[in-house]
């Protein structure tokens, strides 16, 4: 017969919409163990298994921390409670918990008061009781409240009206008969229970003893306060809205986001990231939910593995209306499982757009094709162990559903190219990087010799601001003193004279330099790098802040209107390192608005 050897899983904190998947590993008669399921469709050696999910709720109703999720709340703000502010975040477990979150908690309050057109009053009394006496915070014991408004949903039950046990203060409800379980709002505040039996599958009855596994209490999905679409002309900021188009008649939204893939989220690289944030059924669906809300018209990934691809972003985003294209990296240097592989996604809204052309480069081919035609060939296998990183670019031209165009050009078709590409990431490889930029380049610049088309070139290009690869981009020219090009062991750089581009590109996130007055876009030229007018960081970890991902485009044919409001240190929390529990990636997304310029024909 069948026996359980070992029930587990992966993580025992249990979070709200992420899929809990128990390892179940199982011995057959024959000695053999397998991890297989044994449905009751499929018995092996004449059993099957048979599997329960309990929620396990407490005469005492619980609130958490909403800091540390994982802890019991001991203290509410009562500034929260009095801006309104949604009562799950007014929870801490501790007053040095209060007193550390205390300056992103702040910006909640702002937040609140400023929606509302408050004159600040009231909050800034709030803050000095708190400051001088710590009394802005409510110390209660929450366990024993009679009444915690983040633990009732509506007028609808709690709970199912059966009920399977109870035991010392104690009663289970089954929620779930699947070996999987989602976890609820129901669920928030209370431990879950797994129970695994193996059954005779001819007479139905259990053999041996249920098997069990108790998790911590369910928390509630962390969610990071919504980032504002801000115009740069300076009008009302406005908030993303879920429900409702982002952008105007005739303009449309671009998003280009490094997602960080599965492969590369270890522990080892973010030791200060929670494991069960590190794990990718919650980031999945956290990146998921941040992607959608956006609601963009375009949406340029980085970092997408091809099993999450086929399996997830892609049959999750055609949910939502988007047409999916993928370009995986090649493998010649990748040692691993293929289906782990990285790629670069695009994905584009079928009412919005259709699909005219696709090309891809692989600059491992242009890598051979260049030590073909420039390096000897006593020197060919050093270069193209320099050259070949796998690295690869997604080009896409679209045709807009929606038009923009005067009564001059009535009926003309409004095309787009957008490129998204994620350059290589070796800091020491200088020259591959500015090669890959200047290759991707020239191949835009035949695209636009062929037709009168907008172009938008999006991703991660691992260089920072005043780079010779961002000279390049942005300039159109690299200074032949540049110091990256100091860097150029295999001569293919030279010369100097050759890397130009005659694109008219611009990035689009200096629009909040150049263009436009207003508060919010004060607020943002702060969090601007003075010296070259891009965001200070679009990547921020223990070990690197910095800027590595732009969205340029072709200025002659492109205007900016809007642009996602950058983030600043404060909105990612005391240790201002990502991934964290609330944004699921080691980047930010950026997020763009634009209109096509209306010009005559050719």
């Amino acid at each position: 017969m069948l026996s359980v050897v070992r029930v587990h899983l992966p993580s025992d904190i249990p979070i709200v919409g992420c899929e809990l998947t128990p390892y179940v590993l199982v011995r057959r008669l024959d000695k053999t163990v397998i991890n297989d399921d044994v449905p009751e469709s499929a018995p092996i050696d004449g059993h099957f298994l048979r599997y329960k999910w309990y929620r396990i709720q407490s005469d005492k109703k619980v609130a958490l921390c909403s800091v540390h999720p994982s802890e019991q709340a001991t203290l509410q703000c009562l500034g929260c409670v009095k801006a309104k502010i949604p009562i799950a975040k007014s929870y801490h477990c501790s007053p040095k918990c209060f007193s550390d979150a205390w300056q992103h908690h702040r910006v909640l309050h702002e937040r609140a008061a400023s929606a509302v057109n408050e004159n600040g009053n009231k909050e800034e009394e709030l803050f000095g009781r708190y400051n001088s006496t710590g009394s802005g915070a409510l110390n209660a014991s929450l366990s024993g409240s009679a009444s915690t408004p983040s633990l009732t949903n509506g007028s609808a039950p709690l709970y199912p009206a059966a009920i399977t046990q109870r035991s010392g203060g104690e009663t289970w409800f089954e929620v779930g008969l699947s070996k999987t379980y989602t976890p609820t709002a129901d669920d928030i505040g209370h431990v879950l229970k797994f129970e695994c039996v193996v059954v005779d599958a001819e007479t139905k009855v259990p053999v041996g003893h249920a098997n069990t596994i108790l998790t911590s209490r369910v928390i509630p999905a962390p969610s990071p306060s919504p980032r504002r679409l801000i115009p740069v002309n300076g009008a009302d900021m406005m908030h993303i809205d879920s429900d409702g188009r982002i952008s105007s008649s005739g303009t449309f939204t671009v998003l280009s986001y490094n997602i960080l893939s599965d492969a590369y989220a270890t522990s080892e690289l973010y030791s200060y990231c929670p494991s069960w944030a590190l794990s990718w059924p919650y980031r999945r669906q956290n990146l998921l939910r941040e992607i959608v809300g956006y609601r963009a018209d375009i949406v340029c990934l980085q970092e997408v593995q091809c099993d999450h691809f086929e399996e997830f972003f892609a049959p999750e985003l055609d949910k939502h209306g988007y047409t999916a294209l993928y370009k995986r990296k090649t493998n010649e240097v990748y040692t691993g499982n293929t289906l782990t592989i990285d790629g670069c996604a695009t994905f584009f809204r079928r009412d919005r757009f259709s699909h005219v052309k696709k090309y891809e480069v692989e600059f491992n081919k242009a890598a051979q094709s260049l030590t073909d035609a420039m390096i000897p060939s006593t020197q060919k296998k050093t270069a193209l162990s320099r050259l070949v990183k796998d690295n690869v670019a997604l080009i896409v031209v679209l045709e807009a559903k929606f038009s923009n165009q005067g009564a001059d050009n009535p009926g003309k078709r409004q095309l787009l190219c957008v490129a998204n590409t994620h350059v290589n990431v070796h800091q020491d490889l200088k020259d591959v990087k500015l090669w890959q930029v200047h290759t991707l380049l020239k191949g835009l610049e035949k695209i636009a010799a062929s037709a009168d088309i907008p172009m938008l070139v999006c991703g991660d290009f691992n260089s920072v601001p005043g780079s010779a690869p961002h000279a390049l981009l942005a300039m159109g020219k690299v200074d032949p003193l540049h110091p990256d090009l100091t860097v150029d062991p295999l001569n293919i750089l030279r010369p100097h004279s050759k890397l130009i581009h005659q694109l008219p590109l611009v990035s689009a996130y200096s629009s909040f330099a150049r263009l436009g007055v207003g508060l919010g876009l004060e607020q943002q030229r702060r969090r601007l790098d003075p010296s070259t007018n891009e965001p200070l960081f679009t990547n921020c970890t223990r070990d690197f802040i910095g800027t590595l991902d732009y969205i340029f485009y072709t200025a002659d044919s492109l205007t900016v209107e809007s642009l996602l409001e950058l983030l600043d240190e404060e909105s990612l929390r005391k240790d201002t390192a990502l991934p964290s529990p609330e944004w699921s990636s080691d980047h930010i997304a950026l997020l763009a608005e634009f209109r096509c310029k209306s010009r005559p024909r050719r």
